[in-house]
């Protein structure tokens, strides 16, 4: 009981996060309505609501709530591009690794106990080139984030890897959607909502692809080579 009391606390913490509707303040429309409010409160206190905002991002991705998307564009709105950006990695790298923490105390040990052979097979071969898988899944959100927080709790990749693939994986698309935040006064003002979709165009999603090839590179190579001595 003492190993699943982090991931009870951490489901906790959302039953908590939904039923005080804290969801809705995570959205285009509560950013819209209270932007003056907002970017005054900002003003006046910079540090304070910087601080305050990466704790806020790591409570959201500890407890898997929804609103990340519009929290990022938030935090471009409030502290510009490259400091929205970096306090969103931050806050974003730090709530994934509380996450990834609570489900290997959790749930490690009892899936290895209960694991075959095949498993154990994949288990070792995950574990092996996880920096590169880990790094494409961050590059290209192809699961959801949640997800890819847990997962690898249960392949037991190491916590050094697992922070370092997140920290530098999601910082390409964290920057693009806090670029987009930074623009999000002039989209409100002509009565708009900003686009998401702007992740799938080619000239972000190029690049994103090509950064997830060279990660894959060295699995790759190592696959070419035991093929050869095969």
């Amino acid at each position: 009981m003492r190993r699943l009391l982090p991931l009870v606390l951490i489901v906790a913490g959302l039953a908590t996060f939904l039923g005080l509707g804290l969801q809705h303040y995570l959205s285009f429309d509560a950013l819209r309505d209270n932007r003056e409010y907002l970017l005054e409160l900002v003003a006046q206190n910079l540090l304070s609501c910087l601080i305050g905002y990466i704790c806020f991002y790591i409570l959201v991705v500890a407890v898997s709530a929804p609103g990340g998307a519009a929290l990022t564009l938030a935090g471009g709105f409030f502290f510009g591009t490259w400091v929205g950006g970096l306090a969103t990695v931050i806050g974003a790298s730090l709530g994934a690794t509380i996450l990834f923490l609570a489900a290997r105390t959790a749930f490690s040990d009892f899936l290895k106990k209960r694991a075959g052979p095949s498993m154990a097979r994949f288990e070792d071969g995950f574990r092996r080139d996880a920096f590169s898988y880990l790094l494409v899944l961050r590059l290209v959100p192809i699961f959801p984030f949640f997800l890819v927080n847990l997962a690898p709790a249960l392949f037991g990749v190491s916590l050094r890897i697992f922070f370092i693939t997140t920290f530098f994986g999601i910082m390409p698309g964290t920057f693009v959607f806090a670029s987009v935040g930074n623009g999000l006064g002039a989209v409100f003002d002509a009565g708009q909502m900003p686009d998401l979709r702007i992740i799938l165009t080619p000239a972000v999603l190029g690049p994103l692809l090509g950064l997830a090839f060279l990660s894959l590179i060295p699995v790759i190579y190592r696959r070419f080579q035991k093929s050869e001595r095969i």
